[in-house]
């Protein structure tokens, strides 16, 4: 996501890229007729199938399963005055359903406790060094660059559910009533993974967690089992300000608090229209998404590479030359994104973002001339005409230079980060 993903439009909101456009789509809850109390197993049973839950959980693949209750209450308030601020700009659907994205049970009627899984997606072979110290690459956040995350963990929560009502059916009691959720409906993700043990909220706004750091994709199985829940870990930023000074952009306007308006994440997802002009010059060749903050944290130098074969980067997006990238047709992307989050964005907005990163990009005579070719095409948006315009200015004014803030990064990613530099 955030992408969720991993943008981060609010304290607690979906993934990463909690600018991803995917969770504009979001599920309604269910209308459901008031069920009776249902017939729960024992204590000690509940026990026992909190501890298989997660071994089962580790048997579909997630890297950590914990368990929480539904009281959201203490972020309500906080996600109202993001609102209130407009901090989720275009994002609409932030603001539909009210304070439902706080009240688990509201959203699926029934709902005692929330199981929150974690699924690690850092792919081999990252190189996010060799990526952002080339201008004339395009860089693409790490989430995205294999298949979109959302099917795949969605199926494998709904096993997990399956997993727990056979054996409530060989216990000879009712099923769990559980629902799967990836980045699909208006819940507060991050503090249901907070209270169930996944991690602290870090000063970005996501999940961070010792051992793992923040490269994970988050879901949630709501059910109505009073399960026993997990204890949350305690806060080890302490004094570290390093995810708010790499912010390309100043997004992160405090603290975990995020201005999705300046998020490159949105800028290059969520944004449907032109991007402000004076945080163009700042967004590099950042083409889809955005993982300075993440890059610059040290708790994710201990991250592990994800096991999944569908989260590691495709060859077509493994370091893509920006003139390359320019030069697809809407067929070439179309292929080129099947099964990918990137697709969700269509070819105008990708081409937007390509044309941005062109004019942040050092002169060259080949750039100039793909982005005047690309203004005789009648059938070009206007809107990424726009931006076309604004490269080739730009091009032809030599005013594409190398940002010192990214050359930090650089080598402090090759400093804490050597195996995915």
């Amino acid at each position: 996501m955030t992408t969720p993903s991993p943008a981060h439009p609010a304290p607690g909101s979906t993934h990463q890229e909690a600018t991803k456009q995917e969770a504009s789509k979001e599920e309604a809850p269910k209308q459901e007729a008031q069920a009776p109390e249902p017939k729960h197993p024992s204590p000690q049973a509940l026990t026992e199938l909190a501890s298989l839950i997660k071994t089962w959980g580790k048997s579909l693949g997630f890297a950590h399963i914990g368990i929480t209750d539904t009281d959201l209450s203490e972020h309500e308030a906080p996600f109202l005055d993001w609102l209130e601020k407009d901090y989720h700009g275009e994002m609409g659907y932030m603001a539909n359903h009210g304070l439902m994205r706080a009240r688990p049970a509201e959203l699926h009627p029934g709902t005692i406790r929330v199981i929150a899984a974690r699924m690690d997606y850092l792919p081999e072979d990252a190189r996010f060094a060799a990526n952002l110290r080339d201008p004339k690459l395009g860089y693409i956040s790490r989430y995205a660059g294999g298949r979109d995350y959302h099917k795949l963990i969605r199926s494998r929560l709904k096993k997990l559910g399956d997993m727990i009502d056979e054996w409530l059916k060989a216990q000879g009691l009712p099923d769990s009533g559980s629902r799967p959720f990836v980045d699909s409906a208006p819940i507060l993700e991050r503090p249901l993974a907070e209270k169930a043990g996944i991690g602290w909220t870090g000063k970005h706004s996501l999940i961070l967690s010792r051992g793992a750091g923040s490269w994970f994709f988050l879901g949630e199985l709501l059910v109505n089992l009073p399960l026993p829940v997990d204890i949350a870990v305690k806060e080890e930023c302490g004094q570290c300000v390093a995810c708010i000074k790499s912010c390309p952009t100043g997004a992160i306007v405090e603290p975990y608090v995020v201005d999705a308006r300046r998020c490159i994440s949105y800028l290059t997802i969520e944004l449907q229209g032109a991007i402000p002009e004076e945080l163009r010059p700042l967004m590099g060749n950042r083409i889809y998404g955005c993982d300075d903050c993440q890059l610059a944290c040290p708790v994710n130098s201990e991250a592990p590479l994800s096991r999944e074969l569908d989260f590691q980067t495709r060859p077509a997006l493994r370091l893509p030359p920006l003139i390359e990238l320019f030069d697809w047709d809407e067929a070439t992307f179309l292929k080129q994104t099947e099964g990918s989050a990137i697709r969700r964005i269509g070819f105008a907005r990708w081409q937007r973002n390509i044309a941005v990163a062109l004019g942040n990009a050092p002169s060259s005579p080949d750039i100039i001339a793909r982005l005047n070719a690309r203004l005789e095409d009648a059938s070009l948006d206007e809107m990424v005409a726009e931006h076309v315009r604004w490269a080739l200015k730009r091009q032809l004014a030599g005013d594409g230079a190398e940002s010192r803030q990214t050359a930090r990064l650089v080598r402090a990613i090759e400093k804490g980060m050597p195996r995915d530099a």
